[in-house]
């Protein structure tokens, strides 16, 4: 797919818009369709994660601040994956001109999300969480990292052709 040819991460790009029903969709849509597997990933690594907590609570209080610390980097993404949803669907209805408002509103919370998903990777490295579990959270928020980062790439793609779509349109 040549959309994914901008993204860092072109192979799970390619894996993600796969599944979207439709071939002909704008830049926009791709867009909004990366943002939304890429929350679909981050809400399935939270109740991972929240589970792991749990198990962690009772009988080992060290790795459990740790866990409890990624979580809340997590629950922080979510949420700004949500807004970043939301806001860029706003841009469809905005007649008042704000879209470099919108879309600064979507490229700051998705480096956000980007920076928080570091934040927990790096809150693991002195810690003694088990080897297993520790690695198969990291992995599951790199992956939600490199699937945001891709879209953030759709959506900064998007954002240029809107604008050049839009100063070739004016006189």
């Amino acid at each position: 797919m040549e959309q994914c040819q901008a993204t860092l991460y072109p192979e799970l790009c390619v894996q993600c818009l796969s599944n979207y029903p439709n071939a002909s969709a704008s830049q926009q849509e791709l867009a909004q369709y990366a943002l939304t597997m890429s929350l679909a990933r981050a809400w399935y690594t939270r109740a991972y994660v929240t589970q792991v907590a749990v198990q962690l609570k009772q009988t080992k209080a060290n790795e459990y601040q740790a866990v409890k610390d990624c979580l809340d980097q997590i629950n922080d993404g979510v949420g700004q994956l949500s807004q970043s949803i939301k806001e860029l669907q706003r841009i469809n209805h905005d007649r008042e001109g704000n879209f470099s408002w919108h879309t600064s509103n979507v490229q700051t919370w998705l480096s956000t999300v980007l920076t928080e998903a570091m934040t927990c990777i790096d809150g693991f490295s002195g810690h003694a969480v088990g080897g297993k579990v520790r690695a198969t959270i990291k992995a599951k928020v790199l992956n939600v990292a490199h699937m945001t980062s891709n879209a953030l790439a759709l959506f900064n793609r998007f954002v240029a052709r809107h604008r050049a779509t839009r100063s070739n349109a004016q006189p």
